[in-house]
């Protein structure tokens, strides 16, 4: 994959080798009927996608719901089998990886979710959810409570407070807290946060943000990051990956993508984020109909049918969108006419 940035002003070397790397990745769900159980189809969640993620660096996955971003970080971290392709840690392929090789691999890679009370076992105290995982892995034998204490500090809580306090006395970003102390329990090289903030309050985001990209650079980490919210993405990316039904459609830096996107859609998605002292109306793209079913996605284009663009092409360079299935390619645009 090439970054759109010859120079890139984020200091990340892209020159090494990727800590992730994602080929070809498929993630399909089987659809079956009738009494004999047929394979009748598949739900194409991920559908091909191709990803770099290197040391250091915040890589966001964003579009809109239903785009298939969740399944894919959960495909990446072996939540899912995957249907095809492959996904490569440190150079070494996850799928020749025995049950010890996974565990290690879970160790080096953390996960924090969506639902921050969800994700954390009511029945469990702060201090037991945050020991559970250096139980799991063997680390911090003989000063447990100690290490959970630093960690509990180091994400803005008081120990004394709140080690033996269960989830349910907790508001929604004291969990959100919690369940990052858990992720860096491990000492992962790679967070991957599935929507980290979005059912937290505004105030409580910024909050929430502004740790991870404390610990990000005093814990050396990377990031993988999922979100449909593009004010945070902009705050905390480096790289940006716009997905549409199950595949990338633009791979940029993030101030590239903001100030200057290339993709119909990834225009469409910007021109909705609303600004203040904005009516609403402004220059915002509507586009025509829903996204398409993912069981049966367009010929060539998915987003050909839905495409600002095509009314203004020729008859020949419509029946391209049709029939031509566009990849990233060097620019990072998966468009047959954009750029130039």
């Amino acid at each position: 994959m090439a970054s759109s940035a010859a120079e890139p002003e984020d200091g990340i070397d892209r020159t090494v080798e990727p800590l992730l790397s994602v080929r070809a990745l498929r993630q399909y769900y089987p659809i079956r009927s009738g009494i004999l159980n047929r394979h009748v189809g598949d739900v194409k969640a991920v559908d091909g996608v191709d990803l770099d993620v290197f040391p250091g660096e915040t890589l966001a996955i964003v579009g809109e719901s239903g785009c298939g971003k969740s399944t894919l970080a959960e495909t990446i971290l072996r939540l899912h089998e995957p249907t095809d392709g492959t996904v490569r840690f440190r150079g070494e392929d996850l799928s020749e990886y025995g049950r010890g090789e996974l565990t290690a691999f879970r160790r080096e890679v953390s996960m924090i979710f969506q639902d921050p009370r969800a994700s954390l076992n009511e029945r469990m105290t702060v201090g037991a959810i945050v020991t559970e995982p250096m139980k799991i892995h063997g680390l911090a034998e003989g000063n447990r409570r100690e290490r959970v204490e630093e960690l509990l500090a180091e994400v803005g809580l008081d120990p004394q407070d709140h080690y033996d306090r269960f989830p349910h006395e907790l508001s929604g970003g004291q969990c959100q807290r919690v369940g990052i102390a858990r992720a860096l329990a491990v000492e992962p090289s790679l967070l991957v946060a599935d929507e980290p903030v979005s059912a937290l309050d505004v105030s409580i985001q910024a909050q929430i943000l502004e740790l991870l990209s404390r610990l990000q650079e005093e814990y050396d980490l990377t990031f993988l990051f999922v979100s449909h919210d593009m004010s945070v993405v902009r705050h905390i990316a480096d790289r940006v990956a716009v997905m549409y039904l199950g595949r990338v459609v633009e791979l940029t830096d993030v101030e590239s993508l903001f100030s200057n996107p290339q993709h119909p859609y990834t225009e469409a998605l910007l021109s909705s984020v609303p600004s203040v002292g904005s009516d609403g109306s402004g220059d915002r793209i509507r586009l025509d109909g829903s996204p398409p079913d993912p069981i049966d996605p367009p010929a060539g284009c998915n987003f050909n049918p839905r495409c600002p663009l095509k009314p203004q092409l020729s008859d020949a360079d419509r029946e391209r969108c049709e029939s031509d299935d566009p990849d990233l390619g060097d620019c990072g645009v998966a468009c047959h006419f954009r750029p130039e």
